[in-house]
């Protein structure tokens, strides 16, 4: 192996997707629905949000939001509500959702409550 190779940065690209798809990865363990093919989401929604950053490069600072969202509706798509609120005992279940919307430092937000619940990534604060 060429040692040379692991001297290269990491470009704030990089580090924002794989910052992305360790917070996303721990909100799915802590909720103990992190099977190989939800994870398989993270992955395709970090394939994509490269993209979407090499287009838009102001954009890098929103990937970890974009990526919850993005699990987030695929998982709605296939298995149902993610990630369900901890704030509401009564009533309906409902997910939480990423606030801000497009923006930096995301957050799980229960909209029905108006209360900020945790940090995309920090689920597991909350769960425990």
């Amino acid at each position: 192996m060429d040692s040379s190779a692991s001297s290269v940065p990491v470009g704030p690209l990089e580090r924002a997707l794989h910052a992305a798809r360790a917070l996303v990865l721990a909100d799915l363990v802590a909720d103990e629905v992190a099977e190989p093919d939800v994870v398989s989401f993270v992955e395709d929604s970090v394939a994509q949000r490269r993209w979407w950053v090499e287009q838009w490069p102001e954009g890098v600072d929103f990937v970890a939001g974009l990526v919850a969202q993005d699990v987030q509706d695929a998982l709605l798509e296939r298995y149902g509500r993610w990630p369900l609120c901890p704030v509401c005992g009564s009533g309906d279940p409902h997910a939480l959702d990423v606030e801000p919307e497009l923006g930096a430092d995301p957050h799980w937000v229960c909209a029905k409550a108006g209360v900020l619940v945790a940090a995309v990534g920090s689920l597991g604060s909350v769960r425990r």
